[in-house]
C-alpha cells in the first residue's frame, strides 16, 4: 500500500514538472518567450515576456582614448613603481612588448604575474592637467546586471567622473563623481550609495570612498548597481518581483540602468599628498588593470537570445518583432502599433506580441491600415494568409482558431489572438482579482487538480 502510494506520489510530481518547468519562477527570470500548454481546446502557444541572460559585456566591447597619444611608450619614458613611488627605473616602451601598456591590457584576462595593466603618460608636463577619457562603446543598448568595477594598478585618481550615453555618445549624462575632496573637486557634499533610498535612488553623487592613494590593498573603484536594485528588492536580491515591477512602471528608472556607451574621465591623477612633488613627476600617472561591465542585450522584452554578427550585438528577436532591439514588428505585422513587453504581471510578464495586419490577410490587398478586429471581416478566401494556424499564430489564453481566419476567444481575453484582457478596455482597468480569475489554464491549478486526484487514489 505505501510503495503504491509512493508511486502515485512521484508520477504526480513528474506531472506538475513537467508542466511547470517552462514556466518563469516567481522572481521572474524571464527565459523562455513562448511554450506550449494544453487547454480544454487543445494545445496552444503561451506567449511570455523573456530576456536575454546577463553576460560580460566587455567582451563586446570597443575602446578609444582622448587624446589618442595618451599611452606612455612613444616616446619610451621611465616612470616610478606603484608601491614605492620614489623607485623610478620601470621603462615604458611601446615597441617592446614586454614593456608595452597598450589599452587591450584593461580587458585581458588577469590572474597573471606581473599583472598586465593600460597606462597612460606620467604628468609630465604639470601643471597643465594631466586628463585622459575612456570611452567604452559596445554600439547596442545594454541593461546593467551588476556593479562597474574598475581596477587601477597607479593610485586610484584624486578626481575622476564616471558618464553615460543612451544615444551612442552624442550626449552624456554624469553617473557618479569620485574625488579625495568632494567639496573642493566639484562643489558636492560627500555621500555614499548607503545615503540613498527608493525615493533618491537616481540621484547623481559624489563619493570619497573610492579615492585613496598609494595603499596597494585600494586599488578598485565600484558603481554600485546591486545596492540600488536592493532597495527594491531587499539586501540579498531576493524579491526581483518587487524589482521589475517598478523597472516596469517608472522609466526613469529603468533608463538609469540602460547604457549604450561609458566614458571614464581622468581628471586628476594620484597624488596622495596636499601638494604635487614636482621634482619627481614621474610618480603621477594613471594605470587600469580590468575593467568589469555586466548586463544583458536590451531586447525590449521580445528576445532570450543576443548573438554577435559583423562586430555588432543583435537580438534574436522573437513575438513578430525586429531590430537591433526588437524595437519594431516585422512586415505584416503591423495589426497594431509596436509594444514592448511588460514584466507584468508577475512571473510571465505580457508579451505584446505584434499581430497581422491587414494588408497580410490580402483584403483588400493594398490597403495597410489597423483593424481592430480581424474576426469581423469574415475572411472566407482559401488562398489568404492565416491569422491563426497550428505553428506561429496560435490563439492565445485559451482561444480556438476557426478555419485560420479567426480566434473565438474566452469571456475574459479579445483582440486578434485573445492576446488582451477585456478588462484592460473599462475605466478601472484590471484588478488583480479579475486578473488573475483570467488564467484559467495556470499551473497551479492543475497542480491542485492533480493533488486532490492522488488524494481520491490513496484513500
Amino acid at each position: 500500500m505505501y510503495l503504491s502510494r509512493f508511486l502515485s506520489l512521484h508520477a504526480l510530481w513528474v506531472t506538475v514538472s513537467s508542466v511547470m518547468q517552462h514556466y518563469p519562477s516567481v522572481w521572474g527570470h524571464y527565459d523562455v518567450c513562448k511554450t506550449q500548454i494544453y487547454t480544454e481546446e487543445g494545445k496552444v502557444w503561451d506567449y511570455m515576456a523573456c530576456q536575454p541572460e546577463a553576460r560580460d559585456m566587455i567582451k563586446y566591447v570597443r575602446v578609444t582614448l582622448d587624446p589618442p597619444d595618451i599611452t606612455c611608450g612613444d616616446p619610451p619614458e621611465t616612470f616610478c613603481a606603484m608601491g614605492n613611488p620614489y623607485m623610478c627605473n620601470n621603462e615604458c616602451d611601446a615597441s617592446t612588448q614586454e614593456l608595452a601598456h597598450p589599452p587591450e591590457l584593461m580587458f585581458d584576462l588577469e590572474g597573471r604575474h606581473p599583472s598586465t595593466f593600460w597606462q597612460s603618460t606620467t604628468w609630465k608636463d604639470y601643471p597643465k592637467p594631466l586628463h585622459v577619457n575612456i570611452t567604452l562603446s559596445w554600439n547596442k543598448t545594454i541593461e546593467l546586471t551588476d556593479n562597474i568595477v574598475i581596477t587601477f594598478e597607479s593610485g586610484r585618481p584624486d578626481q575622476m567622473i564616471l558618464e553615460k550615453s543612451l544615444d551612442y555618445g552624442r550626449t552624456w549624462q554624469p553617473y557618479q563623481y569620485y574625488a579625495t575632496d568632494c567639496l573642493d573637486a566639484f562643489h558636492m557634499d560627500p555621500k555614499s550609495v548607503r545615503d540613498l533610498s527608493q525615493h533618491t535612488v537616481l540621484e547623481i553623487i559624489c563619493t570619497e570612498e573610492y579615492s585613496t592613494g598609494y595603499m596597494t590593498n585600494s586599488k578598485i573603484i565600484h558603481f554600485e548597481i546591486k545596492d540600488r536594485f536592493a532597495f527594491f528588492a531587499g539586501p540579498r536580491l531576493h524579491n526581483m518581483a518587487s524589482l521589475y515591477g517598478q523597472l516596469d512602471t517608472t522609466k526613469k528608472l529603468r533608463d538609469f540602468f540602460t547604457i549604450t556607451d561609458l566614458r571614464i574621465r581622468l581628471l586628476r591623477p594620484a597624488t596622495g599628498e596636499i601638494y604635487v612633488d614636482e621634482q619627481h613627476l614621474a610618480r603621477y600617472f594613471y594605470a587600469i588593470s580590468d575593467i568589469r561591465v555586466y548586463g544583458r542585450c536590451k531586447c525590449n522584452l521580445h528576445a532570450t537570445g543576443c548573438k554577435e554578427e559583423n562586430k555588432r550585438l543583435l537580438c534574436e528577436c522573437e513575438h513578430n518583432t525586429t531590430g537591433p532591439d526588437c524595437g519594431k514588428c516585422k512586415k505584416n505585422y503591423q495589426g497594431r502599433p509596436w509594444s514592448p513587453g511588460s514584466y507584468l504581471p508577475i512571473p510571465k510578464g505580457t508579451a505584446n506580441i505584434c499581430i497581422p495586419s491587414i494588408s497580410s490577410i490580402g483584403n483588400p490587398p493594398k490597403f495597410d491600415r489597423i483593424w481592430p478586429n480581424i474576426s469581423s471581416l469574415e475572411v472566407s478566401k482559401p488562398n489568404q494568409a492565416n491569422v491563426c494556424d497550428n505553428e506561429l499564430l496560435h490563439c492565445q489564453n485559451g482561444g480556438t482558431c476557426i478555419n485560420n481566419v479567426r480566434c473565438q476567444c474566452p469571456p475574459a481575453y479579445t483582440g486578434i489572438l485573445c492576446e488582451k484582457l477585456k478588462c484592460e478596455r473599462d475605466p478601472g482597468g484590471c484588478s488583480q482579482s479579475s486578473t488573475q480569475g483570467a488564467i484559467s489554464h495556470s499551473p497551479l491549478l492543475l497542480l491542485m487538480a492533480l493533488l486532490g486526484a492522488a488524494r481520491l487514489h490513496m484513500c
